[in-house]
């Protein structure tokens, strides 16, 4: 396997392994979200862990960064960064969880 696949295998490793298990990072859920109650909150969470319909239209590089579910009838966006330890810049290599902290942001689709 070449390095740009090796890359992208770590990296996708790293965030299936931190959108499901919350292992790595942390995690934000906007105002939009919350606001609409504990239960709704509670299954925008399930339904990101559980997402898994990765496909070359929404995943074009290969790292599960990205996704869309519906909840209660209400589009849900997610999406992970990579930032320094400190979050204060982009991580230079995110396939190191040494020198990376992801960042999983739950948002309503009209909050992007």
């Amino acid at each position: 396997m070449n390095a740009p696949l090796q890359t992208a295998s770590r990296i996708r490793a790293l965030n299936d392994l931190f959108r499901t298990c919350f292992i790595g990072g942390r995690v934000l859920i906007t105002e939009g979200i919350t606001a609409l109650g504990q239960d709704f909150t509670s299954g925008c969470v399930e339904a990101v862990q559980r997402f898994s319909d990765f496909s070359a239209d929404n995943d074009p590089y290969g790292e599960h960064d990205f996704g869309c579910v519906t909840v209660d009838g209400r589009k849900v966006f997610w999406k992970i960064d990579y930032y320094d330890r400190d979050c204060r810049y982009g991580s230079e290599c995110p396939a190191d969880p040494a020198q990376t902290t992801r960042v999983l942001t739950i948002m309503l689709a009209s909050e992007y």
